[in-house]
């Protein structure tokens, strides 16, 4: 049980997988969400 083990987290990292020991950092999302209004003056 070590770095050549998949289970194990160092093994994951010695091996550069992921699963439910090691999992992936969430990208956070850099879409605007809803584009601004313009206001029309008259």
């Amino acid at each position: 049980m070590g770095r050549g083990d998949k289970k194990t987290r160092k093994g994951k990292i010695s091996k550069g997988t992921f699963g439910v020991l090691r999992p992936h950092k969430k990208k956070k999302s850099v879409v605007d969400s809803a584009p601004k209004k313009k206001k029309k003056k008259a």
